[in-house]
Parts: structure tokens; sequence; C-alpha cells
């Protein structure tokens, strides 16, 4: 049964890439809107903003990073609602696969097409002055965040890929997401912050992530923000799962 599950997975897996290598637009789109950002916020704003740092762009990129996956994200709703509108999960009920094996294809495909927009940004970064001293553990350390708030962030998008009534409506939860750097220690120092909005930016999850990453960024203790970021990674994940699961139950019984 699992043997069937991981072949059914995989064959999907290379239907969902074959779609993104034939529109690579989707990863284009992705990157784009948060180089973008990244250029406004160290040439535009980067001199008025005092964050101590010696180098705005190696404070300001572990929450561009975060904006990626939440801007790329948008694109896995998407296609898992054509793939709903088109009655492609109807057809794959009545062939001999592990109907599990569909919502995976689409993650798995979401995590690699994204990994490939964060890759473009950091590239980008380096050439606007990013450097950092972290070794290999460190980049690893990175990677692994980074690959876990992906696939929470991917689970959160099969829910409303799976029930949204309209392309728009599929797509456009991931605003929310994409903003919530903005309300975080990402871009300015939390200290900053007006009372309630500091409040807010210390105690939900992109603050303990932005931290972490940019701790081993810059190899400096990490201290308990990296057990803070996983700890809200796995729990996203974990809460997204089950009612993606629950979703797509409903959806083809």
């Amino acid at each position: 049964m699992t043997r069937h599950f991981f072949g059914d997975t995989v064959v999907l897996l290379g239907r969902s890439l074959r779609h993104v290598t034939r529109s690579p637009d989707t990863i284009i789109t992705t990157a784009v809107m948060p180089i973008a950002m990244m250029l406004m916020f160290v040439y535009v704003f980067g001199g008025a903003i005092k964050t101590g740092s010696d180098s705005y762009v190696n404070y300001m990129l572990p929450g561009i990073l975060l904006i990626t996956v939440a801007s790329g994200i948008a694109y896995t709703a998407f296609r898992l609602f054509m793939d709903m509108k088109g009655g492609v999960f109807e057809r794959f009920q009545s062939m001999p696969i592990a109907r599990s094996s569909v919502l995976w294809a689409h993650v798995l495909t979401s995590l690699a097409a994204n990994l490939i927009s964060l890759v473009v940004v950091v590239l980008v970064a380096l050439l606007m002055g990013f450097r950092s001293a972290a070794g290999a553990p460190a980049w690893l350390a990175i990677a692994g965040i980074l690959i876990l708030f992906t696939l929470a962030l991917t689970w959160i998008a099969v829910i409303p890929g799976l029930s949204a009534k309209t392309m728009e409506g599929a797509s456009a939860f991931s605003y929310p997401l994409i903003f919530l750097p903005f309300l975080s220690s990402a871009f300015v120092p939390t200290d900053t912050m007006p009372g309630p909005v500091r409040a807010f930016a210390e105690h939900q999850p992109a603050t303990s992530i932005v931290n972490a990453i940019r701790s081993l960024f810059t190899q400096q203790p990490v201290g308990t923000d990296i057990w803070t970021a996983l700890a809200w990674c796995v729990g996203i994940l974990i809460v997204a799962f089950a009612f993606a699961m629950r979703t797509y139950r409903r959806k083809i019984s």
C-alpha cells in the first residue's frame, strides 16, 4: 500500500511539475514581487530605517524570504482550484490510485517551485550586497525552517484551493499571509512599534521565524527563537493538514 502511494505520488508529481515548467512565469512572478520589495526597501527606505545592522539587506532578507513563500503558495491554491473545476479529481477517483497522492503531488510541486524562487531571491540579494559567514550547518538549518514553513503554508493553501467558489477566491487568501511579515521584526525592530502593534508583532509566527533565520545568517545565538519558530511551523502544518484532508474527503465523498 505504501509503495502504491509513493508510486502514484511520483507519477502525479511529474504531471504537476510539467505544468509548472510549461508556465515558468509562475515562478518568475513569485520571485519578482519580493525582489521588487527588496529593491524598494533597501534603496529607497533603507537609509532612513535604523536597525543596528551594518547592512539593511542582511537585516530584511529573512522577511523577504517569508513573503516569497507566501506569494508562491497562491499558485498552489490556483492549480488545485483549476483541477477541481476541470473534473481532474473525478477522473482520478475512477482510477486505481491512492487518493491522497493527488494532494501530495500538488504540495510537493509547491515546495519545489518555492525553493527555486527562494534561491533566485537569495541570488539577487547577493548582488545587492547580502553577505553571510554562516557555515553549512546554519544554511541547512535555514533551509529546514523554510521547508517547514513552505509545507505549513502550502497545506493552508490546499483548503481554499479545494473549497473556493471562484478562481479569485482561491488565491486571495494569500494576501493576509503576505502582509503578516510587515507586522513583525522583518523590516524594523519590534521595540520601535506602538504598544498594541508591538505586542502582536512579538507573539506571531513571522517574528520568531525571521529572528531565527537572521541569527543563523549572522552566526548569533538563536536562543529560544528557533524552537518557537519550529513549534509554530509544525503546529500550523499539523492543523492545516488535518483541515485540508477533512476538506478533501468531504469534496470527494
